[in-house]
């Protein structure tokens, strides 16, 4: 057996920290939906403050997840979209999404207690 204090689990560890934030996986779904605009972001986002928006963005934007762009225009625009990354984590998040729908009954299954 293997330590789970390797150098891959600070890592990981890391990432789901990340992730599990509080709005943080709505903000990269709404990304992963099309929102480039903040105001796209908190019409999606139901409940989210602006500064708590404005936080998730720099913290993604910081972790290499979502890119932000500054267009130069009467008023500036501010653009933000998924990078290769982030795209990446939404394609590794859909099957714990899937496994989320499963357990919810969402889809008409039957819930079943974990052993």
């Amino acid at each position: 057996m293997h330590s789970i204090h390797d150098d891959t689990c600070p890592n990981f560890e890391g990432t789901l920290e990340l992730i599990g934030r509080r709005w943080t996986g709505s903000v990269v779904q709404a990304a992963a939906r099309g929102a480039r605009r903040f105001g796209e972001y908190r019409a999606m986002i139901d409940g989210i403050s602006d500064r708590l928006l404005s936080q998730r963005l720099k913290e993604l934007e910081a972790a290499g997840l979502i890119d932000r762009a500054v267009v130069p225009t009467t008023p500036v625009q501010i653009l933000y979209q998924l990078t290769p990354d982030g795209q990446a984590l939404i394609e590794a998040l859909l099957p714990l999404s899937q496994w989320s729908l499963r357990r919810s009954g969402l889809r008409g299954a039957k819930r079943v207690p974990v052993a």
